[in-house]
């Protein structure tokens, strides 16, 4: 019978043990951390009194600390054990949760994202090469697409529980910070059914040799490309502030941002899936294309319920692009998979830094501006990537490859 027939009638082949538990582990964290998200713009601005330029600021240093770290922790998880690298970074971020609510300035929200992005740049590249070598490459598109459908489904139910929490204390946004803690702590709970094989001597002299091979051109050009998109792809956070500018109360940006969230937990397996089937950068350009249409919405459209429809739109662009990029980059770089993804990750950490400030700084009243700048870009990177994404992945010069004795 036909492989391909097989695999359609049996969605999880291929997955292994740990995707299934990392996924679960990813789903309490973000559960967690998304039943606060939605609520962090407006706890910043409206209880704090903050300005929006504060938000971007703490939202671009937050994400930008921890994708900063993952080049540090990628490079351990391809030396060390990467279990206790994720068991750390995941407890520090459930603790950070409880410091936001003793939040009475902006400053300590700031220490607080900080301290719990920091806990994701430990964590990140490390479980994302452990769900890497755990994969073969024809499958690896699923299984991080499996992993982000995961993950953002804890997104859904999050915000649903904060929300119907908020009404429960009277609408008061303080406590969520400390229930939070609850489903964070499960997560942290979880990592202990990782099975990680230790390895054998033969694999850690390997390992060092692997180490000392540089990461090809493909991959270097393929990252910088990413690294440029992500110069216009700022929080997402500021996206709920235009919503709220649109008109939405609490409710409706809860209630949206829960949509988008939706939307992306549904597409992300079958993204992953189809970057298994055709070129990645496909998928990739796709999503860029998707992400220009949702940006350009937002900064065009003078009416709420445009948001209903825009949000949703930018899921699919997050489905089609976050378990890919990270699929692709693992393709290119596999005799260093831990290094290849922490130095994505700095490198997109940097650039969001950079994004965060520069669209907080040029928000004005109603964020048009940043929203109208980055939709264009996007829109021209996309063309260029469909059109001639395949050079970027040319090396007219191989190196030759060392044997994978994992």
């Amino acid at each position: 019978m036909d492989e391909t027939a097989v695999r359609r009638r049996r969605p999880w082949e291929g997955l292994s043990h740990n995707v299934h538990v990392l996924s679960g582990v990813s789903f309490f964290q973000d559960a967690a951390s998304e039943m606060l998200y939605p609520v962090l713009p407006l706890f910043i601005t409206g209880v704090l009194g903050a300005p929006p330029s504060v938000v971007g600021l703490i939202e671009g240093m937050a994400e930008g600390t921890a994708s900063i770290l993952k080049a540090v922790s990628g490079r351990a998880a391809d030396r060390w054990r990467r279990k206790p690298l994720i068991a750390a970074g995941y407890s520090l971020s459930s603790v950070s949760k409880l410091l936001i609510g003793f939040a009475y300035a902006w400053p300590l929200v700031l220490v607080a994202r900080v301290a719990d992005r920091t806990g994701k740049g430990i964590r990140g590249a490390p479980r994302d090469a452990l769900i890497a070598d755990d994969t073969a490459q024809a499958n690896r598109g699923r299984a991080f697409g499996f992993h982000r459908a995961a993950d953002t489904f804890g997104a859904v139910v999050g915000p649903l529980i904060g929300l119907a929490l908020y009404y429960a204390l009277d609408q008061q946004m303080r406590p969520l910070f400390f229930i939070a803690f609850i489903p964070a702590a499960i997560s942290v709970a979880l990592i202990g059914f990782v099975h990680e094989r230790p390895r054998t001597h033969e694999e850690k002299a390997h390992a060092v040799a692997r180490r000392a091979t540089p990461l090809g051109k493909p991959y270097r050009r393929v990252v910088t490309f990413l690294t440029l998109f992500g110069l216009v792809n700022f929080t997402d956070a500021l996206l709920l502030l235009r919503a709220k500018e649109l008109g939405f109360g609490f409710a409706g940006v809860v209630l949206v941002y829960t949509l988008y969230n939706l939307t992306y937990s549904l597409l992300a397996y079958p993204a992953g899936a189809w970057s298994d089937r055709v070129p990645r950068r496909k998928v990739f350009a796709a999503g860029i294309a998707v992400f220009a249409v949702a940006y350009l919405g937002l900064g065009i459209v003078t009416s709420a319920a445009w948001v209903w429809v825009l949000l949703p739109v930018y899921g699919a662009y997050t489905a089609l692009t976050d378990g890919v990029s990270r699929a692709w980059v693992a393709d290119l770089a596999p005799q260093a998979t831990g290094t290849a993804l922490g130095a994505y990750g700095a490198l997109s950490g940097a650039a969001s830094i950079f994004a965060g400030v520069w669209a907080g700084l040029a928000w004005g009243g109603t964020g048009r501006l940043p929203l109208l700048i980055s939709g264009s870009v996007a829109a021209v990177l996309a063309v260029g990537l469909w059109v001639a994404g395949d050079r970027l992945e040319r090396d007219p010069d191989p190196t030759p490859a060392l044997i994978d004795l994992r």
